[in-house]
């Protein structure tokens, strides 16, 4: 016997009345994207439109995939589908969970500088981030000597013995896996794939219109949602804090235990930049971007948006220091503000094996854009021309087109 594939159905409705449900969200969000009290040029309000327009493909894409008795892991999260300030290092998958069910993952690990998993209860909403009841790295895996690797998850208790078991909590909804790239062009992702033990071998139902009437709702309830929280996130962790200042190093909310994170918000004027300084970290991943007011990536595939420390150049001191601006320094570690004046400042540390002190962490002066160089001691070892930095944007879009095949 086939097995659903859905939430149980509704009571069909009128097929006219089918989508209503999802082009009444479409309007309060547009609703919502036009009132946003930072938007302050055509540049904001445009990237609000392109934001509302990846949400609304993002939504749909996941309410046609819920798969609560067949998962799989779809692509949450990606280049034209971004959200919750997106690292452009990262592959982000989930993959739907059920109290009382058991799962097995399998797949092979690539050669990226981390592989994380995280098990979340509950969801993200306007009011408060989902709890993370286990999180961690590939680390705590036994994995074979040909990078193949197999993971359990389900109820049960202390008493079980298969090697990578890891126990459901109550309350579990989504598998998160997110593969973290150094260097892009030559790094390659792994493998991953995931099925429910007591339902892999049958086929799921094909939904009928009481099925599709309930993703159309579904669909406009998530897209809501996905609008609300994360113009409330800022708030939560950014926008307290004095503008043009980062945070002392601190564990990343959301339960990513082994993922640190420091943070602020810049307002800079077109004849102003930001020096930022931070020491190379030995952690195995360390990487710093920029957000828009949406709480989004910047374009980082034709504009240098972000750096990690396979990317940025460190000086002879061991620091790597950046120039956040929007004209063109003529300096190799340029962080593009791609037009907008003010945003997120993030830099994360993964896969690290102790917390981060705060000596470790960021400064941020603001200064005149014409004084550049005499703020960066090394200034003759940061210069790059014209053909330098196109390779550098070059390097970034055949390592994007690279990881988004296969």
């Amino acid at each position: 016997m086939a097995v659903s594939s859905d939430i149980p159905a509704s009571t069909p409705v009128p097929v006219a009345d089918i989508t209503a449900p999802l082009t009444a969200a479409i309007a309060e969000a547009e609703e919502l994207i036009r009132g946003a009290d930072f938007i302050r040029t055509d540049i904001d309000l445009a990237e609000g439109y392109s934001y509302l327009g990846q949400s609304i493909h993002a939504v749909m894409q996941l309410a046609w995939s819920r798969a609560l008795t067949h998962p799989f892991f779809v692509t949450s999260t990606g280049p034209y589908t971004k959200m919750g300030l997106d690292n452009p290092d990262t592959l982000y998958y989930s993959a739907d969970l059920v109290a009382g069910a058991e799962y097995r993952v399998t797949g092979t690990r690539g050669t990226t500088t981390d592989l994380s998993f995280q098990v979340i209860t509950g969801n993200y909403d306007p009011d408060r981030v989902p709890g993370g009841d286990d999180a961690f790295d590939d680390r705590r895996l036994d994995i074979a000597a040909d990078g193949s690797f197999e993971l359990w998850f389900g109820p049960y208790g202390p008493d079980e013995t298969r090697p990578n078991h890891f126990t459901l909590a109550d309350g579990a909804t989504t598998l998160a896996v997110r593969e973290v790239f150094g260097d892009w062009p030559a790094e390659q992702k792994g493998t991953i794939s995931i099925e429910r033990v007591d339902t892999v071998g049958t086929p799921a139902d094909e939904p009928d219109i009481a099925v599709l009437t309930k993703r159309y709702r579904v669909a406009g309830k998530m897209l809501l949602s996905r609008i609300n929280t994360w113009f409330n996130f800022p708030k939560w962790f950014y926008l307290d804090l004095p503008v043009n200042t980062f945070t002392e190093p601190r564990l990343t909310p959301g339960g990513l235990s082994t993922q640190f994170s420091s943070v602020g918000h810049y307002d800079l004027a077109d004849d102003e930049a930001m020096i930022i300084t931070v020491p190379r970290s030995d952690a195995p991943y360390q990487g710093f971007q920029l957000g828009s007011m949406w709480y989004i990536s910047l374009d980082y595939i034709g504009h240098q948006t972000s750096l990690n420390t396979a990317q940025a150049q460190t000086d002879p001191d061991g620091m790597i220091r950046m120039v956040v601006s929007r004209r063109d320094p003529g300096v190799a570690n340029w962080i593009e503000t791609t037009g907008r004046s003010h945003g997120i400042l993030q830099i994360r540390w993964q896969r690290t094996s102790a917390p981060i002190p705060a000596s470790a962490g960021p400064t941020a002066q603001v200064i005149a854009f014409d004084d550049v160089a005499q703020h960066l001691p090394f200034h003759s070892h940061n210069v790059i021309d014209a053909d330098g930095w196109r390779e550098r944007i070059a390097a970034r879009q055949r390592g994007i087109a690279s990881r988004m095949l296969g």
